[in-house]
């Protein structure tokens, strides 16, 4: 493979994301299309779906055409979540797909992510990093025997079938939800899945709108939590979702419109779903992990701990067939949905387990909070992230830590324990911190952590 690199390159680890025209356009969106005919090589139809950014359509369109130019049908599947393009390309007979999509980035940026036939995933180390070299080298591909074919076909009926499915349905009581799409993709196929259901809900920015009126749906952001805190208060509701802009992760809000953290969610998920498919194997990441690992272990399954990151996840879940896999970062991968993530059926989950164990989401989490306290993830901008990582590993040395090097570095001691890592698709490092009920221990090591963090950042 040729070193050559891509100015003003949007690709990633995991997807591409840049500025719209510097990073990408209509011309660099067509030869990603020549690129991806070129290197995946599909076996059958490509579905493009887009997010609702102004420059969407475009370079969909162009991305698109770029396929059908080398020989490869396409299906346009229209204004979606990403999760429905992952639907789509799971399907049989189909050779991948492509979403347009930046997720919770600004407006000004756009991005694709990307899957073979049974929506496996496309990551730099599977992919990626030939497409970039096809288009860094200025490669041209030849002529195909004949040129593809661009068709248009509606999923979101089978979509909505299918995330109903994962739940019982009837189970649901009657609940009040606040939900907030931020004007992302979310509420079309919430409307969807919700209809029928003993809801009463009560819409937040619901329509998909590429201006962004509200600000870019990134529920990650606290500033972006206050309004749907306060109108969950307000309303009395039962529980809130928000989520990002392509609808890929949610967020939850307990009655008293607090945020939970995403890591509670997980042991909550996973022991809901070991309930009904008891021994099997529940894949986590290395973040934060012993809230997953005691609640995973109680209710009979198998913990795997893996890399970070949705490719990782996935192809961890492939090889082990694993039920369940879920992110702190409120990303859940569900096997009987091609172990792809999905933003949905997380909210179906919930609303299930309040509806059969009467308690509410508060109820459901608050022991496990008190047993393992956690920070939640903190960003830091450091000049090198492997200076910053030497320096955390001296300051602990021979203190009787356990290390772990599955992504970045965890060091485990009795009462607490932490990872380090740096970020795979920003110029930071992420720090998270969990302790065995102790807040007190929690906050001195999450502010001394910080300082020598910053310290060694400079």
């Amino acid at each position: 493979m040729n070193d050559k690199t891509l100015a003003n390159s949007p690709f990633k680890a995991y997807d591409l994301r840049g500025r719209v025209p510097e990073s990408l356009n209509e011309e660099r969106a067509h030869a990603i299309g020549r690129a991806y005919a070129w290197i995946v090589k599909p076996q059958g139809p490509v579905a493009i779906g887009r997010d609702m950014r102004l420059s969407s359509p475009s370079l969909a369109a162009a991305l698109g055409a770029g396929l059908n130019e080398a020989g490869v049908d396409t299906v346009e599947i229209g204004l979606c979540g990403t999760e429905l393009v992952y639907h789509a390309a799971s399907r049989p007979g189909m050779g991948g797909g492509i979403m347009v999509t930046a997720s919770h980035n600004p407006a000004d940026y756009n991005g694709m992510k990307m899957v073979r036939e049974q929506a496996i995933p496309i990551s730099a180390d599977t992919g990626l990093k030939e497409i970039e070299c096809f288009l860094a080298e200025g490669r041209t591909s030849a002529a195909p025997q004949r040129p593809g074919r661009a068709d248009s076909e509606e999923v979101t009926t089978d979509y909505i079938a299918r995330m109903r499915r994962s739940v019982n349905v009837d189970a649901i009581k009657p609940l009040k939800l606040v939900i907030n799409a931020g004007n992302g993709c979310a509420g079309p196929a919430f409307d969807g899945i919700a209809d029928g259901l003993p809801l009463d809900v009560i819409r937040l920015h619901h329509e998909p709108d590429g201006h962004f009126p509200n600000g870019v749906p990134n529920p990650l952001l606290p500033e972006n939590r206050a309004e749907t805190t306060a109108q969950v208060r307000q309303h009395g509701a039962d529980f809130g979702i928000a989520w990002d802009g392509d609808f890929d992760r949610c967020f939850f809000f307990d009655e008293d419109g607090r945020f939970i953290e995403g890591y509670y969610l997980v042991g909550l998920f996973a022991a809901r779903l070991l309930e009904r498919h008891p021994g099997e194997r529940i894949v986590l990441d290395p973040r934060l992990t012993w809230n997953t690992l005691d609640m995973v272990t109680r209710a009979g399954g198998i913990p795997l701990i893996n890399k970070s990151g949705h490719a990782f996840i996935k192809e961890r879940m492939r090889a082990d067939n694993a039920l369940y896999g879920g992110e702190m970062s409120a990303h859940h991968y569900f096997r009987d949905f091609s172990y792809c993530d999905s933003g949905m059926i997380p909210w179906l989950l919930l609303a299930e387990a309040i509806s059969e164990t009467g308690r509410s989401l508060a109820e459901l989490v608050d022991e496990r909070i008190r047993a393992y306290p956690c920070s939640g993830e903190i960003n830091y901008s450091v000049r090198d992230t492997g200076r910053v990582i030497d320096a955390v590993l001296a300051a602990f040395d021979g203190q009787g830590a356990v290390v772990d090097r599955t992504d970045g570095i965890s060091l485990d001691f009795a009462e607490w324990r932490f990872n380090l890592r740096a970020s795979n698709t920003e110029p930071v490092i992420r720090l998270n911190v969990e302790t065995r009920a102790n807040p007190q221990l929690l906050a001195d090591k999450t502010g001394k952590l910080g300082e020598l963090i910053e310290r060694h950042g400079q």
